[in-house]
Parts: structure tokens; sequence; C-alpha cells
């Protein structure tokens, strides 16, 4: 039972105690820029999904032929190639989303949360774990890129994954939501919120 609810928390600290975004505050480039969307969050969420845990597979999987003095440049060259991997599919298979992700996509490469999870965890754990460490961070950035560009797409176009619901005749669109002000302002409130939400369970426990 131990070792059940181990995994478990191994799991379930990337959604919410240690994600990357709300909690560490990494990964905040591609958080902000490209969060003005619904679908463009997922988009890069599941991007950065494949590539932390493509990337922990590998250097787990790897690690005790990693010479020390060069592990870092190893592992930024592990996950340059899954990121080219993810640019070059959506390229050929979503173009138009592509291009508007833009030079975000490439720019997973220098994401510190998967070089972090790569370093600190796949380098030291068994692929398994490394399997669900990676899965917990991956799944944490992704539900945080999509809640904050639904947000921002909401208040900003009275739409959610391009359904447009709300019409200019009951609706103002808040332009600046789709703005960079808006992203720092959606996420400073969003971190906020979630703050108090932890501070509270902590004070119930």
């Amino acid at each position: 039972m131990a070792g059940k609810t181990s995994l478990g928390r191994e799991f379930t600290k990337g959604l919410w105690d240690e994600n990357a975004v709300i909690k560490q505050l990494l990964g905040l480039c591609p958080a902000l820029a490209v969060s003005n969307s619904a679908v463009n969050g997922l988009a890069m969420g599941l991007a950065t999904y494949f590539v932390v845990l493509s990337a922990s597979i590998f250097v787990s999987l790897i690690k005790s032929v990693i010479p020390k003095d060069v592990r870092i440049p190893v592992k930024i060259i592990i996950i340059a190639g899954f990121v080219t991997v993810v640019d070059i599919f959506l390229k050929a298979m979503f173009p138009a989303l592509s291009k508007s992700l833009g030079p975000y996509i490439p720019l997973i490469v220098v994401n510190c949360l998967i070089l972090g999870r790569a370093e600190s965890f796949a380098s030291h754990h068994s692929v398994g774990r490394s399997i669900i460490d990676a899965s917990g961070t991956g799944i944490g950035f992704t539900w945080v890129l999509v809640v904050l560009g639904a947000v921002r797409e909401i208040l900003g176009t009275g739409s959610i994954f391009g359904f447009q619901f709300l019409t200019e005749a009951t609706f103002t669109p808040w332009i600046v939501m789709i703005l960079p002000g808006g992203a720092f302002l959606s996420l400073g409130l969003m971190i906020g919120i979630i703050n108090y939400v932890s501070a509270r369970r902590g004070g119930q426990a």
C-alpha cells in the first residue's frame, strides 16, 4: 500500500502542489505568450507533455552511461530531438496551429520544467517512476494553460475553442485579455486564487 501511495504522490504533486506554472513559476514564457485561446493552450500543453515524457523516459534509460561532465548538454540534445519531432509533426498535420504557436514550439527546448525533471528526477529514478513524474508534470502544465487560455478567450472574444457563444449584442469583449497585459493579469489572479485555496486546505488539515 505504501508503494502505491508513493507512486500516487509522484503523479499528483505535478498537478497541484508542485505545479510548474502556478507553484514553481516555470515555463512562464509559453504560458503567457500562447494562452490567448484555449486551443493554443491545449496544443502547447500537449506538446510540452510529449517532450517532458519522452525526454524523461530516454534519460532514465541511459542515465548510467551519460558522463557526469556533459550530462546537461546531453539532456538538452535529447530534449531538442523530441522538440524537433513535435515541430515537424505540427507543421505537417496542423499548419495553421503551428503558425499560431510560432517560435514557442522550438523554445520548448529551453523550458526549465523539462530539463528540471530530467536532471532532478529521471536521472535518479527508474523508467516507471520517471513516466509517472513526467505525466503529472505534463498534465499539470497542460491544465493550467487550457484554463488560462479559456478564461482569456471567453473574456476577450466571447468564445471558447473557437465556438462563439457570446455576441456583441450581449457582451462587450475585453480586448486586453487577448493582449500581453491580459496574460499577466489572468495568471496573477489565477495564482492568487490557487494560493488562497491551498492555504484554506492547509488550515483545514
